[in-house]
């Protein structure tokens, strides 16, 4: 597992190579906290795309990100995710609090607009 983090206009970008797991959970929710907090981010954004397996662990990375984010009045996103983790966001309900992206530029885009 290895997280990457960089900043775009108050937006965390979180580029996670691996699984999400049990074992990698506590590490990636403690450097998201970390990088969220010293940067002074508001949204934070997902990368998906080196994602290869994730388990209800990844549900509560997402989720207590969420509340960090929306306390601070700002947005989640995702994108390059592929169809088997798909069907886990589904199937969790988490395409109902945050927002699924195609890339990047569009999720950059409607954070800024968002505000």
């Amino acid at each position: 597992m290895n997280v990457k983090c960089e900043t775009k206009n108050r937006t965390l970008i979180v580029r996670i190579a691996g699984e999400i797991d049990h074992y990698s959970s506590n590490e990636i929710k403690s450097k998201i906290d970390r990088e969220y907090k010293q940067r002074n981010c508001k949204n934070i954004l997902f990368d998906f795309n080196d994602v290869t397996f994730m388990d209800s662990s990844g549900i509560g990375v997402i989720m207590g990100r969420y509340k960090n984010v929306i306390a601070r009045g700002g947005f989640v996103g995702v994108f390059s995710i592929n169809k088997e983790l798909i069907k886990i966001f589904e199937v969790s309900g988490l395409f109902k609090i945050i927002m699924y992206y195609d890339n990047i530029e569009r999720a950059l885009d409607d954070f800024s607009v968002r505000g």
